[in-house]
């Protein structure tokens, strides 16, 4: 089987989906905008062939595997990275491959696509409105009420994301939201949230998780002090997230997803109702594949590539809870030292999976730009209560300086 790839090297954890992809015997072939040399040794040494075209030319893209179809056999087309699920589907199309099709792949990405797809499907979302213009954002404003969310409809995580609670905080908003060209307004839900997240294969879902957001999303975006962790449930038949998962699978029946990796958030409010969030056809980020991985002493990386290429896939069963805690270095500039660390592997260090924080003297992040901030932890357990007091420590323990 031959199979395309679309970013085989970006973001990072894509090389491990390349590498468990060729494991299966697929002839995987690349195509991506880093130069070949850029590659991470792991995807050059998985791939048969590797072509470098821009994949914001759609035209290009077409052109160059047009060519290499007159002599090798495209079998599928799979993509992992959200900017270009659209992508795949019109190379499909334009190649006649099996798999999710432009219509399809647009009500992945278009949040205000899919939200229309799942109300009439019957499944509860926020009270949503699409805008494209000043006065089309104050007009589903109106329509919604306040408080609620601004976001791109084509967005990606909590990117470009505002809670907005007054007219005048709406006026603010807009400016920031300049560059965008097309935002969902629509109404806040207040409540805990969770993830679904699934791998399929021909149409039947192989593998559920269910994570936690502490605190949700939109506040670890907010406040620097936080250390935001994602927490992948082991007791998925705890009553409180029966509302989710069957949530979950409804929305894949309504939106025809059948194969690959989806990420779905949703809430969970004070009085227990649940409401959809939004779903991408792509694996969660910020390496929470890899806390999936810990929590089940599996490999979600092979569990896709063979779900994709045979449709079945061995069963993984959650045998801990596990989460990642990332870390925000106090200060600016360089990192210069890191407290509490050894203390705390002396005396948690057998729950501990992970540490990978940035070393001293190099520069911080910017934690507004991405989750991973200044590092990250992994740890698991499996009792909730144990886990979340390790988590408790390192989040209040565990300190970074910078300068």
């Amino acid at each position: 089987m031959n199979v395309v790839l679309l970013s085989p090297g970006f973001p990072l954890d894509v090389s491990s989906f390349t590498r468990a992809l060729a494991r299966t015997g697929a002839r995987v072939i690349g195509i991506g905008d880093q130069p070949v040399g850029a590659l991470p040794a792991t995807v050059r040494d998985h791939l048969v062939h590797y072509e470098h075209v821009p994949l914001a030319d759609t035209a290009a893209v077409l052109a160059a595997l047009r060519g290499l179809a007159r002599h090798v056999r495209i079998d599928q087309v799979e993509c992992l990275w959200e900017p270009y699920v659209v992508l795949a589907a019109t190379i499909r199309e334009h190649l006649d491959l099996p798999g999710m099709r432009v219509e399809e792949a647009t009500w992945f990405r278009d949040k205000e696509v899919m939200k229309r797809v799942l109300d009439a499907a019957g499944v509860r979302t926020p009270r949503h409105a699409g805008a494209t213009t000043v006065a089309e954002v104050w007009e589903a404003a109106e329509q919604v009420g306040y408080p609620l969310i601004v976001k791109p409809v084509a967005g990606a995580g909590s990117a470009d994301t505002y809670r907005v609670d007054t007219p005048a905080r709406l006026a603010e908003v807009q400016q920031m939201i300049q560059h965008v060209p097309r935002v969902s307004v629509e109404e806040f839900v207040e409540g805990e949230e969770f993830t679904y997240d699934t791998v399929c294969g021909d149409g039947e879902v192989l593998f559920e998780n269910v994570s936690w957001y502490q605190p949700r999303p939109l506040e670890q975006r907010s406040h620097e002090w936080v250390s935001p962790m994602t927490i992948a449930l082991r007791d998925k038949d705890d009553p409180a997230l029966a509302g989710g998962l069957d949530m979950g699978r409804r929305v894949l029946t309504a939106l025809g997803f059948t194969s690959g990796f989806t990420h779905m958030e949703w809430y969970r409010t004070a009085d227990g109702e649940v409401v959809f969030g939004e779903i991408g056809a792509r694996p969660p980020g910020a390496r929470t594949v890899d806390v999936m991985n810990y929590a089940t002493d599996g490999d979600l990386f092979d569990t896709w590539a063979l779900a994709v290429t045979t449709g079945q896939a061995p069963p993984l069963t959650h045998r801990f809870n596990a989460a990642s805690m990332f870390k925000r270095a106090q200060g600016s500039g360089r990192i210069t030292r890191v407290e509490g660390l050894e203390r705390l592997l002396r005396e948690e260090g057998e729950h501990v999976c992970v540490v990978d924080l940035l070393p001293v003297g190099t520069p911080r992040r910017d934690w507004r730009a991405t989750l991973l901030s200044d590092g990250m932890v992994i740890a698991r357990h499996p009792e909730l209560p144990e886990l979340m007091r390790v988590l408790g420590r390192f989040a209040t323990e565990l300190e970074m300086f910078a300068e």
